[in-house]
């Protein structure tokens, strides 16, 4: 989270990106463009052995999280994010799957049976696994290009010596193109490199080292999409696949805890429209539109719904939301499967956590 404003620049991209130092708020240089910001992060492979699907094989991408569960349960379960099926090794009977780590991953050297599913439904089974070892690779450097730095900044890289080149922890603040803050990174910069920038006098491009977590390359059209500005109108989601609406969410849920929308009096009506609502993405993307308007935020999750309800996001209670198309959401979301497998009923859950807090459904 972004622990301070700080107003970065103009329109058209002229000071989009801000380092920012995060204890003191020192911005340590803007700049209009950043180059390594979109890029694949590091993938964990693992190799299921006697893998038996439950229906249909695994085949290509398989789902954003996938669950992998030992069936003894002496470990919770474990989460890969954006999780791909290679099919099967060739001459064995296991599936190679790769994803993204959790922060924790499974334990080394598990060998009993593991069941795994995406959420919504059981994939398949495995009596053991293991996790290859991703090769060694350089991360590229963050390129902050045409960067105008601070006085400080220009000490730094004046004196050069590796302390002086180490920027401690610093946010990398995201605005869009007509300056209001949309999302950032964290990160730990160390200068590896800097040089006077052809994009004008004074100003310089700064490489930096710095354990950023990448964009993943998939989303780069939504945040493309996003940098031009927040949506006019609602459902602009609509049409993304899977992966690319989760990332469109992300946006929502980033930009929304940073410009909260002020609070409307109590009894106020919502409309909500449920034409577009097949999973959860889809619900709470209609929902932040439906209490605050066209790429409107209002939760990503059941808990941040119930954080919502308690006021600051454009809600008093009480209020009411008339809910049109319903069926749509019930034939969907009546159903998933928790991280250790248990079935619950996501829509029901949001309903009740929209009555506790004080918003009536009816539907229409």
């Amino acid at each position: 989270m972004i622990p301070a404003v700080h107003m970065i620049g103009s329109h058209h991209g002229r000071g989009r990106y801000a380092l920012t130092d995060t204890e003191s708020g020192h911005v340590w240089g803007v700049c209009a463009e950043a180059e390594g910001l979109f890029r694949e992060p590091p993938r964990g492979t693992y190799e299921l052995f006697g893998w038996v699907p439950d229906g249909a094989e695994a085949r290509g991408w398989v789902g954003s999280r996938v669950w992998l569960v030992p069936e003894d349960r002496t470990f919770g379960p474990w989460l890969l994010e954006d999780a791909e099926s290679l099919g099967r090794h060739p001459g064995t009977d296991g599936l190679v799957l790769t994803g993204l780590d959790d922060y924790e991953g499974p334990p080394e050297g598990h060998r009993a049976p593991v069941r795994l599913h995406d959420g919504h439904r059981w994939l398949g089974s495995c009596r053991e696994f293991a996790r290859a070892l991703p090769p060694e690779r350089t991360e590229p450097p963050l390129v902050l290009r045409g960067l105008r730095p601070s006085d400080r900044l220009r000490r730094a890289l004046s004196v050069g010596t590796r302390r002086a080149l180490d920027l401690g922890e610093a946010w990398l603040e995201i605005r869009d193109d007509r300056a209001e803050p949309l999302t950032d990174r964290l990160l730990r910069p160390q200068v590896r490199t800097w040089q006077p920038s052809s994009l004008g006098a004074d100003l310089i491009d700064l490489e930096l080292d710095g354990h950023l977590e990448p964009v993943p390359v998939y989303a780069r059209p939504v945040w493309k999409r996003w940098l031009a500005g927040p949506p006019d109108t609602s459902g602009a989601w609509t049409g993304l696949e899977t992966r690319e609406r989760g990332a469109w969410l992300d946006l929502v849920r980033e930009r929304g805890c940073r410009l909260r929308p002020r609070a409307r009096q109590p009894g106020h009506a919502y409309d909500l429209d449920g034409r577009r609502i097949t999973d959860e993405p889809d619900l709470y993307l209609a929902l932040g539109e439906a209490v605050n308007g066209p790429g409107g935020y209002f939760g990503a999750s059941p808990d941040a719904l119930v954080d919502c309800l308690r006021g600051n996001f454009g809600h008093t209670a009480p209020a009411t939301l008339l809910w049109r198309d319903a069926a749509i959401a019930r034939e969907h979301l009546s159903y998933a499967l928790t991280p250790e497998g248990e079935r619950y009923d996501p829509l029901g859950l949001v309903l009740d956590i929209l009555a506790e807090g004080g918003m009536r459904v009816t539907f229409g």
